[in-house]
């Protein structure tokens, strides 16, 4: 079985962490939530662990890809509000194990679509940038997030986005839906943590039109 390898992991922000114990690293995460390397740490810590768990129990490399996704976004809002002290109120309940139940409880529960309904990609969209793409997105208007999510995730052409938006009763026209795309894409970066623009974005840099990097991002 092959375990996808982050290169997050090396990135000079997540291994200044590397020597925080796990109780020092959610307790960052929860006390400063508007910086992500935390999180990130977490995750490069963990994910080996969480991955063979998921990987043993999906029918197919891409099910098992999508499902480590959605495991860890799961974690990333449960550890907002864990009280670690009363998780690990014991030597046997330790933070691994918290990880190993949370997994467990998203395998049992999850109900995955078939692999050709899956646009997730892994190395488009490690889970830590997932996770905080997705809080991003919540901030923008309604309709620009559900034309960045008809260009991101399904690839439809800007005109038709707008056919599509047309048929529900939105007047508008291609060179509008280009119009929010720009600003979108401008603003979606704009809302993300500093650190995980840096870790993840910084070597990316837009084309011509403007599309930006979150065009290799399926949200």
């Amino acid at each position: 079985m092959h375990i996808p390898h982050f290169s997050e992991s090396n990135h000079p922000l997540v291994k200044s962490l590397f020597h925080y114990s796990d109780r020092e690293l959610v307790t960052l995460f929860q006390r400063y939530p508007e910086q992500g390397k935390y999180f990130t740490a977490i995750f490069c810590r963990y994910s080996p662990i969480v991955y063979t768990l998921i990987r043993h129990s999906a029918r197919s490399p891409v099910q098992a890809d999508y499902l480590f996704a959605l495991t860890w976004r799961h974690i990333f809002y449960e550890l907002r509000g864990m009280d670690f002290i009363k998780e690990a109120a014991s030597e046997s309940n330790t933070f691994q194990s918290w990880l190993i139940n949370m997994t467990a409880v998203c395998i049992n529960q999850a109900e995955l679509p078939p692999v050709e309904s899956i646009h997730y990609s892994l190395q488009a969209a490690p889970p830590p940038l997932w996770c905080y793409l997705e809080a991003a997105l919540e901030q923008l208007p309604a309709l620009m997030r559900l034309i960045i999510i008809m260009a991101l995730t399904f690839k439809w052409s800007e005109t038709r986005i707008a056919a599509y938006l047309q048929a529900e009763g939105e007047a508008i026209a291609p060179a509008q839906v280009r119009n929010q795309l720009q600003q979108g894409y401008q603003r979606l970066e704009a809302n993300l943590p500093d650190d995980i623009r840096e870790i993840y974005l910084q070597k990316a840099t837009d084309n011509a039109e403007g599309k930006s990097e979150f065009n290799a991002v399926a949200v």
